[in-house]
């Protein structure tokens, strides 16, 4: 980003955004404000060294970029409730796990007050929620997904992507808003459903001594965030139904060979799903 670009005002100090301003403070020179809701956290963030001010409307103006760390609803809310704050040609860019919703109410309203909007997603978190459990090397060797829109330019882009390459993302992957959502309900939030509904097994209550490896690693993403995925889930169903009605179809097949007892049908599908890991990791 060019010189004149310092100014940075993170919209929620949670793990993501939270450690967002860590970031920028520790690789950075940009002066991060930082708006949370509940003010003891933002009290607490500059209490550390973690923001330079806590946000005001006031200072809300000053901001060069806007990183938008709420869920997607009230990321929009926010951009609506204080649009007459933004200082002109600020770039607006955002943390949220789906895109085609915020890239369907933002990318308008920026163009027609002069903002750029620049759609982003960050590949990385913990299973832990909340500011104290943010970092700044989170986001160290991650990839960051980002998605032009009518409301930004290639220029923008660019600026951005330097900005997240500054924190230590070592992957920038332009991407649309549809296949950004159709690729992260595959990877991420199919994955959250099925560990949800896995380890709802009445076997649960009795697992310990008996699991390893194999059920850390399907388990761990079920504690999560129940408000935030909802909420994903839905504004991304589009995206997500078929996942889930594909693996059930899957898993139809595997349970229908083994209740026959079909051995050549069992292996070939567990050949296959074997090839089919080893073909793309």
């Amino acid at each position: 980003m060019d010189q004149k670009q310092k100014t940075i005002a993170v919209i929620g100090l949670g793990l993501i955004g939270g450690s967002f301003a860590r970031a920028f403070k520790k690789y950075t020179d940009y002066t991060v404000i930082g708006f949370n809701r509940t003010r003891s956290t933002a009290e607490l963030a500059l209490e550390q060294g973690v923001i330079d001010a806590i946000g005001t409307d006031d200072n809300l103006r000053e901001a060069d970029v806007v990183l938008l760390s709420l869920y997607p609803k009230a990321s929009c809310d926010f951009v609506e409730q204080h649009i007459e704050h933004f200082r002109p040609g600020c770039i607006i860019t955002d943390d949220c796990g789906i895109k085609e919703y915020l890239v369907d109410r933002l990318t308008d309203l920026c163009r027609a007050h002069g903002l750029y909007y620049v759609g982003g997603h960050p590949m990385a978190g913990r299973e832990v929620s909340g500011y104290k459990a943010s970092h700044a090397d989170l986001y160290k060797g991650a990839s960051m997904l980002l998605v032009p829109t009518a409301a930004s330019t290639p220029e923008i882009v660019q600026r951005v992507k330097d900005m997240f390459a500054k924190i230590g993302f070592s992957q920038l992957v332009v991407t649309t808003p549809e296949h950004h959502d159709r690729m992260i309900a595959y990877t991420s939030q199919l994955c959250h459903v099925i560990s949800s509904a896995y380890i709802k097994s009445p076997s649960e209550m009795e697992h310990k001594g008996y699991s390893g490896g194999s059920y850390r690693d399907l388990t761990r993403v079920a504690y999560l965030n129940e408000t935030m995925w909802t909420e994903l889930f839905i504004e991304n169903r589009r995206a997500l139904v078929p996942e889930i009605d594909e693996v059930i179809r899957h898993l139809t097949e595997y349970r229908d060979a083994i209740e026959q007892e079909d051995a050549d049908t069992l292996f070939r599908l567990l050949r296959d799903g074997k090839r089919r890991k080893e073909q793309f990791g």
